[in-house]
């Protein structure tokens, strides 16, 4: 088996093609829609053609009909063979995936005459789920166009398995918590910028913005209690063989308090890392253009 094998899945239109290419430009060997019971084969053969340093990216969708039931148990051979291997999911909301059809208008693998693209999109994620429990690391592409969907793979996946990635992404309440998110801080109880006419056209990447909020007693409160938190727990979730941990960072609508918050931990804990793995500690603003 190649010393690092990632198995791409998840919901149609949520990213997994988007994915696979930018592994391919990572150096990674891809095939695209494997059948599930040929994943140990491939692993083998990989092994005897490029040895262990070959990396390699299987997709994996809802067309292996009859073998995702096999997965957790096909999973853990794998394992045994040795090297790492890893379970990526693509997710997504389903409004933003029915509008992804509509835009593309390309037709839902699970699509038939009398079924509504809703309908099998549900039908897609009870299928997908033996794969979706097993995800070491999962994506909500939700907010997330074409670019910044590669960016981000590129992001959790140039670095190697040596140690989580940590990811903090700001967003608004009132466009959904993410649905990769491991852990979620509400910053709506801080004062808002909002009702600040100065402000309001501002964001928390702003200095005004960063100042009014660094005046605010409870914004440092907050802050330090999100610090001891994570610093407490953040080594758990490395010590359970994580990939990947999203803390999610949420304001009402995703442009202010969450954005400042977000940033400054990300500051914080990229110090508390130093040089060398300062680059796993991620940000991203979910409400930004860009």
């Amino acid at each position: 088996m190649p010393q690092r094998l990632i198995i791409v899945s998840g919901l149609s239109g949520a990213g997994k093609s988007t994915a696979l290419h930018a592994l391919e430009d990572l150096g990674f060997y891809c095939v695209d829609n494997l059948p599930i019971a040929l994943l140990p084969a491939l692993g083998q053969e990989l092994s005897a053609r490029g040895g262990t340093d070959t990396p390699a990216a299987v997709g994996i969708d809802v067309r292996n009909v009859s073998d995702l039931a096999a997965f957790p148990a096909i999973l853990s051979k794998l394992r045994a063979q040795g090297g790492d291997c890893r379970v990526l999911f693509f997710t997504a909301d389903r409004q933003t995936l029915i509008n992804r059809y509509n835009e593309t208008r390309r037709q839902h693998p699970l699509a038939r005459p009398g079924v509504a693209i809703s309908e099998a999109i549900d039908t897609e994620q009870q299928r997908l789920a033996p794969i979706a429990e097993l995800a070491d690391m999962t994506i909500d592409s939700s907010g997330l166009n074409i670019y910044q969907l590669r960016s981000t793979v590129r992001d959790l996946l140039s670095h190697g398995p040596q140690t989580p990635t940590l990811v903090f992404q700001s967003f608004g309440y009132k466009f959904g918590v993410p649905l990769d998110a491991d852990l979620v801080f509400d910053m709506r109880c801080l004062p808002n910028p909002h009702w600040e006419p100065t402000l309001r056209q501002l964001t928390g990447l702003d200095a005004p913005v960063r100042e009014f909020l660094e005046r605010q007693d409870d914004v440092q409160r907050l802050f330090d209690d999100i610090c001891r938190f994570l610093d407490t727990w953040l080594p758990r979730f490395a010590a359970s063989d994580r990939s990947q941990v999203t803390v999610g960072v949420g304001c009402t609508g995703g442009r202010h308090r969450s954005v400042y918050m977000a940033h400054r931990l990300g500051d914080y804990f990229k110090a508390r890392l130093g040089d060398g793995e300062a680059g796993r500690v991620l940000v991203r603003h979910r409400q930004l253009p860009g």
